[in-house]
């Protein structure tokens, strides 16, 4: 794909949601461990149906030029041909967040 001005589809996990976004602009960031995105693509609507999870995802990245993500919260990039749906989607039960906390602090030892 030899497109000058490329779109990708950022798969990543937030607060054990997975998000689906779409951006112009994918880079390593020069924070360790992060990678940036911004230039946020979003669908408009030509008819009534609204997407609630898409419109929360707006609303969420409304002011948002760029974003910085953790390395180990991204699932997958893909350079694609167009956009398609912004969304939010439950991991459900089997998925386990990747770090988990190696010690947590027992509050009986203050």
């Amino acid at each position: 794909m030899s497109d000058k001005n490329p779109i990708y589809r950022v798969q990543f996990i937030n607060n054990g949601e997975k998000y689906e976004l779409y951006v112009r602009r994918l880079t390593t960031s020069n924070l360790f461990g992060f990678i940036e995105i911004g230039d946020f693509v979003w669908n408009n609507h030509g008819t009534l149906v609204v997407d609630t999870s898409e419109e929360k995802l707006k609303s969420e990245f409304e002011q948002v030029e760029s974003t910085y993500l953790p390395m180990h919260n991204v699932l997958r990039i893909d350079q694609v041909k167009k956009q398609g749906t912004a969304k939010i989607s439950s991991l459900g039960d089997k998925v386990t967040q990747f770090p988990n906390p190696i010690y947590t602090p027992n509050p009986k030892n203050k």
